[in-house]
């Protein structure tokens, strides 16, 4: 499950659906403050506007009878259901009349409004009580009021409590929580529907595009028939592709068509001079027929190389594949080749465990081997006073290396990249026969295997690694 979430976070659609999500939960929460705090803002406004009158009424009653008018008028209204707060106090601030019967200290000390809410208990407040515990009080409300100095120096407070607009704002924030949490799960649920349907189709389009870079170029991209950004890229990549693939058929059938053509007047040739050196005797006629025979078979050889590597390269072989044993490959190859290593002199051995297995063409790895070790054999004769070659295989990780290290002149590095492609023969190479497709017949081999051929120096001497993926399964 923590596998699939962070293989899915990885992706910029989820990445950038957790950004949007994020800021979108920041400017919720900015919103519900502002608007709570507005809410609030709002109503202290409109309490202290109608404590403002309240006072203004009080005062006209105080003017009318003096401060008898104004207790009755005040007691009168402390009565009323939802009254305001009414504090009657001497000059020293102890309450006389009113509905309050206890505030914060030095509340009544300064005249004008209250700098901040200021916490008191009413007369007569109802007690909460459970079994067996005594009675305890409410928590004190929260007020805000005007304190007015009467010209006797009797105090007069007027307020409000907050508890009302307390209650409102809290609906506001829950009613704007709730909202916003709906919006966010609407949001995440369309993102979970939307949003994985088309994580599923780049999925669909990444799948389709590592087959077709596999070889597979009659491969083509899924079109879901939506007609969106999805489906218009993959019609075009489609067609791409198949006027890719148009244009490789046409250049396979050409260079096919010159093969052939060049391989079979060159093979009548062949023929036509080993008939004739059965029939001459004469040893100037039989050197001249040798070296042409020689030199269709390199011909042949040339032409046949070049047709396997294209077909390789171009993803459509008709070779089977199947489990074999690299090491009874290697095994085969060196004692091949054991006595032309012992006729030039170079000692050839080889290091090869048993159990070396991979899901391969034998025949292709046999041929790609075997034009390794005889150019390592070819190049290394004479070179040096003790010329040898060592062919070994190795389990390396979830790969086997196949390495052919030799005692000759080398490579040097910046040509070594070079020496894979076609026809590439280095100043080196020029005094000795071949035609510069060995290595790269060995490249083209190990990309059908899903491996690589890689070059390295021996100091001296080269070292050329064909490096295949381990398979799981016995040998055969």
């Amino acid at each position: 499950m923590l596998g699939s979430i962070s293989a899915l976070m990885k992706t910029t659609a989820a990445r950038l659906s957790a950004l949007y999500l994020l800021l979108f939960a920041i400017c919720a929460v900015g919103l519900v403050f502002y608007m709570g705090s507005l809410t609030m803002r709002m109503l202290t406004g409109q309490i202290q506007d109608t404590v403002s009158e309240e006072v203004l009424s009080l005062g006209r009653a105080y003017q009318r009878g003096g401060l008898t008018t104004l207790v009755r008028v005040v007691e009168g209204r402390s009565r009323q259901p939802g009254a305001y707060l009414y504090i009657i106090a001497d000059p020293t601030g102890r309450i006389l009349g009113g509905n309050v019967q206890s505030l914060e200290p030095q509340v009544l000390g300064a005249e004008g409004w209250t700098e901040r809410p200021f916490s008191y208990e009413r007369y007569g407040e109802p007690e909460t009580r459970t079994a067996d515990v005594p009675t305890a009080r409410e928590g004190p409300h929260m007020a805000m009021a005007v304190v007015v100095r009467l010209p006797n120096q009797m105090i007069l407070l007027v307020g409000r409590d907050l508890g009302e607009p307390e209650r409102f704002g809290n609906v506001i924030r829950r009613a704007l929580i709730v909202a916003f949490g709906m919006m966010g799960l609407g949001a995440l649920a369309i993102w979970f529907l939307v949003g994985r349907r088309a994580l599923k189709r780049i999925d669909n389009i990444s799948d389709a595009s590592r087959r077709i870079m596999g070889g597979d170029l009659s491969g083509r991209l899924p079109v879901a028939g939506a007609g969106d950004e999805f489906d218009r890229l993959s019609q075009n990549l489609n067609e791409m592709l198949a006027r890719i693939g148009a244009l490789n058929e046409g250049l396979k059938q050409v260079s096919d068509n010159i093969a052939h053509d060049l391989k079979t007047p060159l093979t009548r040739l062949r023929n036509r001079a080993e008939a004739a050196l059965a029939r001459g005797n004469e040893p100037q006629h039989r050197a001249a027929l040798e070296a042409t025979i020689a030199e269709s078979d390199q011909l042949i050889r040339t032409f046949n190389a070049i047709l396997m590597i294209s077909r390789l390269e171009s993803g459509y072989s008709a070779e089977n594949t199947a489990v074999i044993d690299l090491s009874a490959i290697v095994a085969d190859v060196v004692e091949l080749y054991e006595p032309a290593a012992d006729e030039v002199g170079v000692a050839l051995a080889a290091d090869a465990p048993a159990g070396l297995v991979i899901s391969g063409n034998r025949e292709l790895i046999g041929q790609s081997l075997s034009n390794i070790v005889d150019n390592a054999i070819k190049y290394s004769a004479g070179f040096g006073e003790h010329p040898r070659v060592r062919v070994a295989a190795k389990r390396s990780g979830g790969e086997i290396v196949v390495s052919i290290c030799d005692t000759g002149p080398g490579i040097p590095p910046e040509d070594r990249a070079r020496a894979t492609e076609r026809f590439v023969r280095l100043e080196q190479s020029r005094s000795q026969p071949g035609s510069g497709l060995g290595l790269s017949l060995a490249k083209a081999v190990m990309t059908f295997h899903g491996g690589r051929l890689e070059l390295s120096g021996e100091n001296p001497g080269l070292c050329v690694s064909m490096i295949f993926p381990a398979g799981d399964s016995p040998a055969p």
